[in-house]
């Protein structure tokens, strides 16, 4: 693993998304235009559904924002970065790169929801720590399953039966852990909870980091 190749990759994704602002832009204009949506069709709604909408809000930001990062990268593009680069330190600075991107999602989302469907948090400050680990998380296993995809013929398709009985799993063990803010008393089991979401995210990290060579040889 190269720290050089690593944080020289992420500076190219940055600079990239700073150029265009296609992502950014589009995906505010996402969060906004749900959120006020659901403000028009249901007030402010009660505090398991906001955290509800919150969460599946986050999901489908997460594929707008970061599921297309590996499809937009051409095959003359990833010919030049297989001569200058590994696949370990490749994948590396796409999972740290799409991590930061969702974590400013995550805060930007978390800031209109309270604008507009109001503040039901009792613990706002945990909220925002999970909320943060939520949106990482969502990232790490987004950004595998686009590398995987990005070499099939049917990517939409691949990554909708991969992610499915993945995601899922994982957007109910978020739910269950974020109701912390909704409380003033600190759950039995939550550090445990986080303690799993975390392994997880350690697993998604070093399986990346062990299958991705195969594809990066394709």
């Amino acid at each position: 693993m190269n720290k050089q190749h690593i944080i020289a990759l992420i500076k190219k994704d940055i600079l990239l998304e700073t150029r265009q602002q296609y992502t950014f832009y589009g995906i505010l204009l996402y969060v906004a235009s749900t959120i006020f949506v659901v403000y028009l069709s249901m007030g402010q709604p009660e505090d398991k559904v906001w955290n509800a909408l919150f969460w599946v809000i986050q999901l489908f930001i997460c594929i707008n924002a970061v599921a297309k990062s590996f499809l937009a990268e051409s095959r003359g593009r990833m010919l030049y970065f297989y001569s200058i680069a590994g696949a370990g330190d490749f994948i590396i600075a796409k999972l740290i790169f799409n991590a930061l991107l969702m974590l400013l999602m995550s805060l930007l989302s978390l800031a209109v929801f309270t604008v507009l469907l109001g503040n039901p948090l009792a613990n706002a400050t945990a909220f925002i720590g999970i909320s943060m680990l939520g949106g990482i998380s969502l990232s790490l296993v987004f950004t595998f399953l686009a590398a995987i995809a990005a070499k099939a013929e049917q990517q939409a398709a691949l990554m909708a039966i991969m992610g499915f009985p993945i995601i899922i799993p994982q957007l109910l063990l978020l739910i269950k852990i974020s109701s912390i803010g909704f409380a003033s008393v600190v759950q039995g089991g939550l550090w445990q909870m986080i303690a799993l979401m975390t392994g997880l995210d350690a697993m998604v990290i070093i399986l990346a980091y062990i299958l991705f060579p195969f594809l990066w040889k394709d």
